[in-house]
């Protein structure tokens, strides 16, 4: 699955990305609007962890929700 596809299907996938990083909120997943730039932020700032090892973390739970 691709980004363009996780956008479209954003409502449907919102509980994944809640249930991979469960600190967020879901304000904090709305807020996203499924930006994938926007959701790295958030996730950075809520975890602490660098802008790569967001993107890496993207990237694997893109694989499991393809």
């Amino acid at each position: 699955m691709n980004w363009d596809q996780i956008k479209g299907k954003w409502k449907q996938i919102k509980g994944d990305v809640q249930s991979e990083w469960g600190e967020l909120t879901n304000d904090e997943v709305d807020r996203a609007e499924g930006d994938r730039e926007k959701l790295e932020g958030i996730i950075q700032a809520k975890y602490g962890k660098s802008k790569e090892e967001v993107r890496n973390e993207v990237d694997n739970w893109m694989k499991k929700v393809a």
